[in-house]
């Protein structure tokens, strides 16, 4: 598998964990009617710890202090990310949630700048970003999540980043998640007791916890270690895209015109950092 998705391009990678994130949460969002957003979000990080526990067996590898801390930290961060995404996405279309969380990776890329080129596609997403904060201030309680996930979010990717390069795999991602899932169950469980009658609904959860969190959570993890922390972050600007077509193909979820105007800035701001990340590459590489 670590052989495939080396001679995968990291962008093509994205764009798989991008549609398989956004169909798992078209799917999240059919079961708020059954059961409340933080306890879909708490047995995705569950059904996802699971699958992973199963598949990479991390209690079969040694571990440091400093490791299972990472670990720990990761995992709290990614299921608080999660249940502030549902709640978000409980309120706000699927693609303006992401756009808006985006805040989130845009502030750790700002810490990467190397070039004016650079700054100029932070200020377009940050843009885009506020276009649709203000377009949606009629959601405010729906942007508010939104930009915790996205904090959470900026968390993400750091602590991912570290984890990455400790772990290789995803041993360190399935041991972050049952932490996760640790963590979350205050939140997520008192809520969930309809998923533990009803067979469908706790398969469909399991569902969506490979889609939206072991499966792109996974590339996420092979692709920390091939390009550097800022790049990372906004490459991450695909999904807003993504996250838009889902909305409207599975949801019918129709973005107003603030959303599109939103989302393509913040599009423009990845398609300028893609040349000026290139652009060092070229340099850098004599």
């Amino acid at each position: 598998m670590e052989r495939l998705l080396a001679g995968l391009p990291p962008s093509l990678l994205f764009v798989v964990g991008a549609v398989s994130m956004y169909e798992g949460a078209a799917i999240a969002v059919d079961l708020f009617a059954d059961i409340g957003p933080q306890a879909v979000a708490w047995l995705r990080i569950c059904g996802a710890a699971l699958v992973l526990v199963a598949v990479a067996r991390p209690w079969t590898v040694p571990w440091s202090r400093d490791e299972v801390r990472a670990a720990a930290a990761f995992g709290v961060v990614t299921a608080a990310m999660n249940a502030a995404f549902y709640l978000a996405t409980a309120r706000v279309h699927l693609g303006s949630t992401v756009a808006i969380e985006f805040v989130g990776p845009m502030a750790v890329a700002a810490l990467s700048v190397r070039s004016s080129r650079a700054l100029v596609a932070l200020l377009t997403a940050a843009g885009g970003v506020a276009c649709l904060s203000i377009g949606l201030r009629s959601d405010a309680v729906g942007v508010a999540w939104a930009l915790v996930a996205g904090a959470c979010w900026a968390g993400y990717v750091v602590l991912g980043a570290r984890v990455s390069t400790q772990r290789g795999g995803v041993t360190g991602l399935a041991l972050a998640l049952v932490f996760g899932a640790l963590a979350l169950a205050p939140f997520g469980a008192p809520t969930s007791g309809p998923a533990w009658g009803d067979a469908r609904i706790l398969v469909l959860c399991v569902v969506v916890g490979v889609l939206s969190t072991a499966v792109p959570y996974g590339i996420d993890q092979h692709v920390h270690r091939r390009i550097e922390r800022g790049r990372f972050a906004l490459l991450l600007a695909l999904l807003p895209v993504t996250a838009t077509l889902v909305g409207r193909i599975d949801l019918q979820q129709r973005p107003r015109p603030f959303e599109l105007v939103g989302i393509a800035l913040v599009v423009v701001g990845l398609l300028v950092q893609e040349r000026t990340a290139t652009v060092e590459e070229e340099v850098l590489g004599g």
